[in-house]
């Protein structure tokens, strides 16, 4: 099963540079010290498809400290303070999704979602007032009511629900004609993930589950969530579509699944693209696991 987009990583976080100033400064002075080049919240993929670097001293803002790269230090720079990045995927970034190296995604993927959550949490959440970088970016603190205020990780169910040979996927109106996938919805607070499971295939598809099987997981910076991936053994096929959630949702084969996946002109739907984690989730049923 090939893994996930987004997953790979092989960079030393080094947890115990957060916590001591003065070897977050020999990192910075470390001579082979490198920034990520980030135009907003995208990157720059050079000629081979790698991450571009550039000198740590080409940062205008304050930098975070992402990790050790055989034992070079790697940073972004932070977003300027009052100016909100824009969200979401540009047309810039779609075009380079299929072309990142595994190690480069699973990298750009932390440092995005840590710039991202720095522009959209300048503020403390119990008093109000403009919070400064602390633990070399990992943090904010409030210089007022002393909290401290940590990244965030959305967990997101992802699943299919299974009934012998067949599979549940749908469609939502902004995807590209054709495309069916996995269903998908936010865990909510004080459930499991397999309770979440079980809600969002009724709530979306009117489908009941049974036993729920995890597959894998997958970091997605869009902008901070954790995509859990499920497989669901379905009660029923009876189909009552929220139109709320989905345009269409309908059973395919393993047939059918095995030609989307090929990419066959003969498949009766198109697969999710290969760096999504639906289409490790719909590789991993295909193969039985």
């Amino acid at each position: 099963m090939k893994a996930p987009g987004f997953t790979g990583g092989t960079i030393d976080r080094a947890d115990r540079v957060r916590h001591d100033p003065a070897l977050l400064r020999e990192a910075e002075v470390d001579p082979r010290a490198r920034l990520l080049v980030l135009h907003g919240l995208d990157p720059e993929l050079d000629q081979a498809d790698r991450l571009v670097w550039t000198a740590l001293d080409a940062a205008t803002t304050e930098r975070l400290f992402l990790g050790f790269d055989d034992g070079a230090p790697l940073f972004a720079a932070a977003p300027p303070p009052g100016q909100p990045l824009p969200g979401g995927r540009s047309p810039a970034l779609f075009a380079m999704l299929d072309r990142f190296r595994a190690g480069d995604a699973a990298l750009y993927a932390a440092a995005r979602s840590l710039v991202d959550w720095h522009s959209r949490h300048g503020f403390c959440a119990v008093c109000g007032i403009a919070t400064a970088i602390f633990r070399a970016g990992w943090a904010r603190q409030c210089p007022n009511c002393h909290a401290e205020h940590f990244p965030r990780v959305d967990p997101v169910v992802i699943m299919l629900a299974e009934r012998g040979d067949k599979v549940l996927l749908g469609r939502q109106p902004p995807w590209p004609a054709g495309r069916y996938s996995a269903l998908a919805g936010f865990l909510e607070v004080g459930e499991s993930i397999e309770e979440a499971v079980r809600r969002e295939i009724f709530e979306e598809a009117g489908v009941r589950v049974g036993a729920v099987r995890y597959v894998a997981s997958q970091p997605w910076p869009f902008p901070s969530s954790l995509m859990i991936a499920c497989i669901g053994a379905a009660e029923g096929e009876a189909i009552t579509i929220d139109t709320h959630e989905l345009e269409d949702a309908r059973w395919f084969t393993r047939d059918e699944v095995r030609l989307a996946l090929a990419g066959d002109p003969a498949a009766t739907f198109g697969a999710p693209p290969p760096y999504a984690i639906a289409h490790t989730l719909l590789t991993a049923w295909i193969e039985g696991r």
